[in-house]
């Protein structure tokens, strides 16, 4: 089947509603896609009611990705079929939400203090749909907008990294327990673009020991020597193999490639039903 399962909306860092995402997938002949907005899952419902008015044949899969961090560095999670009402769960949601909310404050307070840049928290809270999920992308863009810089990348290379005497480190959760707790909810847990992670290969067995079930091997940024490392990964670990665009916007470095141009194998989409109908009967 051909499927995204990493596409982003304005319930995060994405620019596109959960509609417009909806109709961009039915357009590029998407079968099925999930949704993994940074600890969010509100476009969900949103995409589902749109898909059902609408009588598209669209599969829609719940999906969450969770900014995480360990030993400094960035590993983020990708979340599927979990219930979204466990409790566990529900909390590591608001602990993410306050986290967003508390480093944009500060961030906010150390460029009005430091650099004379004043922006007010709602201007950075309107740029995400009601309840999304607010973050460096919106302050720097936030930043661009008053004028504290000429575009939002001089905003990330002056502001929005660890060096800047601006920045304050987000208080994220451990990807052990993001893991755990969505495994505990039922749902399947896999590490995303482990391109991204540095010690990605010594990472991936200790999060198979809280429960991980798959590698994002298929993403934009892997290439093909890429894409068989961590699937040989996978198999070594007995894991499944996901993919998809990690759509944000249409733009050169992302590229139109949410549908059907990431290259995930239809085969993708088998194996991660499989290990859903694994964990259901577990």
């Amino acid at each position: 089947m051909k499927s995204d399962f990493h596409i982003h909306t304005y319930y995060s860092d994405g620019i596109f509603s959960p509609e417009k995402i909806v109709d961009l997938a039915v357009e590029h002949g998407l079968e099925c896609i999930a949704l993994t907005d940074h600890d969010n899952i509100l476009s969900y419902d949103v995409a589902k009611k749109y898909i059902e008015e609408k009588g598209e044949k669209l599969e829609l899969i719940q999906g969450v990705e969770i900014n995480t961090l360990y030993k400094g560095m960035e590993v983020h999670i990708l979340g599927y079929f979990m219930d979204v009402k466990d409790k566990d769960f529900q909390n590591m949601l608001k602990t993410q939400q306050q986290a967003r909310i508390v480093q944009t404050k500060e961030i906010l307070a150390l460029l009005k203090k430091k650099e004379g840049i004043k922006i007010k928290f709602e201007d950075v809270k309107n740029m995400v749909a009601e309840g999304g999920s607010i973050g460096r992308p919106h302050i720097a863009k936030a930043i661009t907008n008053v004028g504290g810089t000429a575009n939002v990348i001089e905003a990330y290379n002056k502001y929005i990294h660890a060096d800047s005497p601006v920045y304050v480190e987000r208080k994220t959760m451990s990807p052990f327990d993001v893991v755990e707790i969505i495994y505990d909810a039922g749902g399947i847990p896999v590490i995303a673009h482990p391109y991204d992670v540095p010690i990605a290969d010594e990472l991936i067995p200790q999060l198979v020991n809280c429960g991980m079930r798959g590698i994002e091997a298929y993403h934009r940024k892997h290439s093909a020597p890429y894409i068989e490392h961590f699937s040989t990964l996978a198999e070594e670990y007995g894991l499944i193999v996901t993919g998809g665009s990690d759509f944000h916007a249409p733009n050169i470095m992302n590229g139109q490639i949410i549908l059907g141009k990431n290259f995930v194998p239809e085969w993708v989409y088998d194996k991660l039903m499989e290990e859903k109908r694994r964990l259901d009967m577990a």
